[in-house]
């Protein structure tokens, strides 16, 4: 017969989790100013003047539901070029470059605008949405509705 496994579990750094967290959002928060201005770049470049993306989230998951774009008060097709932008991975020291399509640029762009925002948005009752992004004036408004699941209970003695 064996003799049970007495070792305590290791207790969870808390405080360094915490530690990382703020250091990633950090990392993210510098490098956001320069991928959005590449990515207002090629979208001017294009002729873009806005792009609206929808997103909807429930059950632990989510997604990018539609990118539309605009050229003035036309619908236009996204370009096929590419943009180069600044990745930082989790517990990554340095940010690397990566080059992806307008569209994919566009996707990781509205994500790490959720993240930032609104993290866990695509959990339980989850959250959607819309982005929009005026390329003349290189603003992305984010309209975010967050669902909830209320209960309202009553008792009576008679």
């Amino acid at each position: 017969m064996t003799e049970p496994n007495t070792t305590p579990a290791p207790a969870f750094d808390f405080a360094a989790w915490e530690a990382e967290c703020r250091a990633h959002e950090a990392a993210q928060a510098a490098i956001r100013p320069a991928n959005k201005a590449a990515l207002f770049s090629a979208l001017s470049d294009a002729g873009i003047t806005h792009v609206d993306v929808s997103f909807d989230g429930y059950g632990d998951s989510g997604q990018i539901e539609s990118i539309g774009a605009k050229a003035g008060k036309i619908e236009a097709t996204l370009p096929d070029g590419a943009v180069t932008f600044s990745i930082v991975g989790w517990q990554d020291a340095e940010p690397t470059e990566r080059t992806m399509s307008i569209r994919d640029a566009i996707e990781h762009f509205a994500y790490d605008c959720l993240a930032q925002t609104h993290g866990g948005w695509e959990n339980n009752e989850g959250a959607f949405g819309t982005f929009v992004f005026d390329v003349a004036e290189q603003s992305i408004t984010l309209d975010y509705n967050q669902r909830f699941e209320d209960i309202e209970s009553f008792e009576h003695a008679f």
